[in-house]
C-alpha cells in the first residue's frame, strides 16, 4: 500500500510539472521563438572572404569617384552657362533700342511735313548709323540677327504672324519681316515675327480670268 501511494504521488508530481510547462506565459514563448530566428539568421551569415570584402571596397569606391566626376561635370557645366549666357536677360532687353529706332524711322518716313526734307534725309541716315553701331556691338558680343527674307520657315528661328497671297514664291516662303530676330551664341533670344506667302486662292484666280475674258461670265 505505501509503494502504491508513493507511485501515485510521483505521477501527480510529474503530471503537475508537465501543466505548468505548459502554461508558461505566452512573452516566454515569443522571446524563446525570436532567439531561435537569430540564431538561425546567424548560421545562415557567410562570412566574407579577405577577396570578396577588397572587391566591394573598390566597388564602393569606384561608385564614390563616379559620382564626383559627375557633380564636377554638372559645375562645370553651370559655370560655363553663366560665363556665356549670363547676359542673356540684358541681351533681350537692348533689343528694343533696335525697335524703338526703327519705329522711329517709320513715323519720320510716314510724316507729310518732312517727306523729301533734308531734314529728314540727315535724321535717318543718323538713325540708320546709330542701328549699325548697335547691331556692331551686339555681334561682338555673339548676338546676332537672324537672316529670314526668302528663307523658307523655321519654327526654331520664326514666328509666322500672317500668311500673303504670292503665287511668285513657294508657300511657306518668309516675305514679310516685322520684327527682326536675334541668337546669342547657338541659343534663341527671340524670334524672328515674318509673313510667309501661301497659294492665290481659286475663287481669286477665277475672278481675274472673268476680268481677262469678260464673256465667259
Amino acid at each position: 500500500m505505501e509503494k502504491e501511494e508513493i507511485q501515485n504521488n510521483t505521477s501527480a508530481d510529474q503530471n503537475e510539472d508537465t501543466v505548468k510547462e505548459n502554461e508558461k506565459p505566452e512573452e516566454n514563448l515569443a522571446e524563446e521563438n525570436k532567439q531561435d530566428i537569430e540564431q538561425e539568421a546567424k548560421e545562415e551569415v557567410k562570412e566574407l572572404t579577405p577577396e570578396e570584402k577588397i572587391a566591394e571596397l573598390e566597388d564602393k569606391v569606384a561608385r564614390t569617384f563616379a559620382e564626383m566626376e559627375n557633380q564636377r561635370r554638372r559645375f562645370e557645366k553651370e559655370k560655363e552657362d553663366a560665363f556665356e549666357y549670363g547676359g542673356y536677360s540684358f541681351a533681350k532687353e537692348a533689343l528694343n533700342l533696335i525697335d524703338n529706332l526703327d519705329r522711329s524711322k517709320h513715323v519720320l518716313e510716314s510724316d507729310d511735313k518732312l517727306k523729301e526734307t533734308e531734314a529728314l534725309k540727315k535724321t535717318l541716315e543718323h538713325l540708320d548709323i546709330i542701328k549699325k553701331d548697335l547691331i556692331s556691338i551686339f555681334e561682338k558680343n555673339n548676338i546676332k540677327p537672324i537672316d529670314s527674307l526668302n528663307k523658307k520657315l523655321d519654327p526654331n528661328f520664326h514666328q509666322a504672324m500672317m500668311e500673303i497671297e504670292d503665287d511668285t514664291k513657294e508657300p511657306g516662303t518668309i516675305i514679310q519681316e516685322i520684327q527682326k530676330g536675334f541668337t546669342i551664341k547657338d541659343r534663341l533670344l527671340r524670334p524672328s515675327l515674318v509673313g510667309v506667302s501661301k497659294k492665290v486662292t481659286i475663287k481669286e484666280e477665277k475672278t481675274e480670268k472673268n476680268k481677262e475674258n469678260p464673256e465667259n461670265k
